[in-house]
């Protein structure tokens, strides 16, 4: 779990650099700086670890994360009418540390899904099961996709 943190956390730094890099070039594009910067400082409220790593609280992270990635895309979308923007390296460099953030989020995830996968497994097995009693260990929540994530995003400009 460590991991898929760390690389929301990467995300997360990296986040303030970027907005402050197209806000130079979109003043009046507030609304969607204002999006990106409240979805940030939602998803930054909620924290996991392996103490309250519960259903609930698995949910309500992914949502939180959900609302950034959304705000994101909206971003990035409106960078698209500002040519300098596209054309500045600043830009260019945040834009490709944030494409790969976003690999690695999803990389961490995969190891995570699979790690509980093999010890949800595990603990259910004979005579891992016993132990497993004695000592309280309890089946790990999985990641959950979003509503909607088998729809490719719509993009109008």
């Amino acid at each position: 779990w460590s991991n898929v943190e760390n690389q929301y956390q990467r995300r997360m730094d990296l986040i303030p650099n970027l907005v402050n890099t197209v806000k130079g070039y979109t003043a009046h594009e507030s609304e969607t700086l204002q999006k990106v910067v409240e979805a940030r400082a939602k998803a930054t409220s909620i924290t996991i670890d392996a103490d309250n790593l519960d259903e609930a609280t698995l949910e309500q992270f992914q949502q939180a994360q959900g609302e950034l990635s959304s705000a994101l895309k909206s971003l990035l979308a409106v960078t698209e009418a500002y040519p300098d923007l596209k054309a500045n390296e600043n830009f260019k460099d945040l834009q490709a540390q944030l494409e790969g953030t976003e690999n690695r989020v999803t990389t961490a995830r995969g190891r995570y899904t699979q790690a509980v996968a093999t010890y949800n497994t595990t603990i259910k097995k004979f005579p891992t099961t016993i132990y497993a009693g004695w000592f309280g260990f309890e089946k790990k929540p999985q990641f959950k996709a979003e509503a909607g994530a088998n729809q490719a995003p719509e993009v109008n400009f």
